[in-house]
């Protein structure tokens, strides 16, 4: 088989991608012989398909086109070459499988995927990679020799969610806070300057999408659209729709409806996990994090912080949102269930607001209420807190106007602590265990 593994170059001139180009044709179909120089994709694509027909008859070809998004640079004539040579030569040869990936989703969406021109409907698999979960994040640091309790991983996870690169440079021998210490808190650290980095290898225009996170991400509860634009109006240059729907593509924010409200109610929110943890924790430290050579005990100071008890509760509820079908096996839910969230705003000064961090609309008459809840030891319920949940059952009820049986469901990092209170409101309870629960589910259930 001949496999011909071509790679874009971030920020690279045409000169240098073409460049890079001809020279893996050569390697690859002319035991590295030097291949002349072409001056435009046409050319390049030419040479690449004369070597093709060139090839050993029954040996196989497969094509990688790696970080796709960086050779397309502006007017390069990468995408209709590309066409073209696609449509004429390639789409007959049995022999021939190309592959084109890239960090940037929104990129291969728009100009494969649902590609309008040439490459309409020439796609014939999409290869989605997401997140690990905590269950393959814990294997995959055991593979590295770290073996980390359930509750370390958790830490880790909410930090650096379950993105293999982040966790390859988790050391061995350390604590979570440790490490991220060593990556996030000290001068030299791996990560203190990512997020400008992940934005500028993703997207074009990165301060722009890095600005628009900042705004969603000041906004623990979410913010709906026109309050983005009017907050992003000097700074985006408008197109806000369209770099809302890029980072959603890419993983970095979620659109919700909540719970039986119209379009008109939809908001976002940050479900990175290493943004929101940046954005609370790195960006407003920056200037004490360049000071440091070591970052030992930093983060282990903050948290006992208040910041890091809201910030937690925070991110344990975007790693929960990841973990759909885990607490909807733990809790003995249909995957029929309609999954929301909820929240009232108050129009009179003397109602109470009320948020509903999930819930699940069931096929059997019933609405699993689900409150969210990290906690390092076993949360309890007491007389206070009660009151509290009592609250949000009946407004819910009273508000939404839904006649159905209303359970409540407790998702906690630490199991329930058996109370008065706890053995008369709660009806399920998914703890940490049924998180790390491993199955075989359709990737967009996550």
């Amino acid at each position: 088989m001949h496999f011909f593994h071509c790679s874009g170059i971030q920020n690279g001139a045409a000169k240098d991608q073409l460049s890079a180009f001809v020279n893996q044709i050569g390697e690859t179909f002319y035991h590295s012989a030097e291949i002349a120089p072409q001056k435009k994709w046409m050319d390049a694509f030419n040479t690449l398909t004369k070597a093709i027909e060139k090839s050993s008859s029954d040996k196989k070809i497969v094509l990688l086109f790696d970080e796709a998004p960086w050779m397309a640079t502006k007017k390069s004539g990468f995408l209709v070459a590309f066409d073209y040579y696609w449509n004429r030569y390639w789409t007959q040869n049995n022999k021939l499988k190309v592959i084109v990936c890239g960090s940037s989703a929104s990129w291969i969406i728009e100009h494969f995927i649902n590609s309008k021109g040439g490459l309409y409907n020439r796609v014939t698999r999409i290869l989605e990679l997401y997140p690990f979960s905590l269950s393959e994040t814990k294997n995959f640091l055991n593979r590295r020799g770290i073996k980390l309790n359930k509750s370390q991983v958790l830490e880790l996870y909410m930090i650096f969610g379950g993105i293999p690169h982040y966790l390859s440079l988790i050391p061995k021998g350390v604590s979570a806070a440790q490490a991220v210490d060593e990556l996030c808190f000290k001068k030299s650290g791996e990560l203190v300057k990512e997020f400008d980095r992940l934005f500028s290898s993703l997207f074009t225009d990165g301060e722009i999408y890095a600005s628009i996170i900042r705004v969603i991400g000041n906004h623990r509860y979410g913010i709906g659209q026109a309050k983005i634009v009017k907050a992003c109006a000097t700074s985006t240059g408008g197109r806000i729709s369209a770099r809302l729907k890029n980072l959603e593509e890419a993983g970095f924010i979620q659109e919700f409806i909540p719970y039986k409200h119209s379009d008109k109610g939809r908001y976002y929110k940050v479900t990175d996990e290493f943004c929101l943890f940046y954005l609370s924790w790195i960006e407003p430290n920056l200037k004490t994090i360049m000071r440091q050579t070591s970052g030992s005990g930093y983060w282990l100071s903050k948290t006992q912080s208040q910041g890091w008890r809201s910030w937690s509760g925070y991110a344990f509820e975007s790693v929960c949102y990841k973990h759909i079908p885990e607490i909807r096996k733990a809790l003995n839910i249909d995957v029929g269930a309609e999954i929301g969230n909820w929240r009232y705003s108050p129009r009179k000064s003397e109602e109470s607001g009320c948020q509903i961090d999930l819930l699940f609309d069931r096929d059997d008459g019933v609405i699993t209420l689900c409150e969210i809840k990290y906690n390092a030891k076993p949360f309890l319920i007491d007389k206070p807190y009660a009151k509290v949940l009592m609250n949000k059952i009946n407004t819910f009820e009273k508000i939404s106007g839904i006649n159905k049986q209303i359970f409540l469901a407790i998702i906690t990092a630490n199991d329930l602590k058996s109370t008065l209170y706890s053995d008369e409101l709660v009806d399920g309870v998914v703890t940490l265990d049924d998180l790390y629960t491993a199955g075989f589910y359709n990737a967009h259930d996550r």
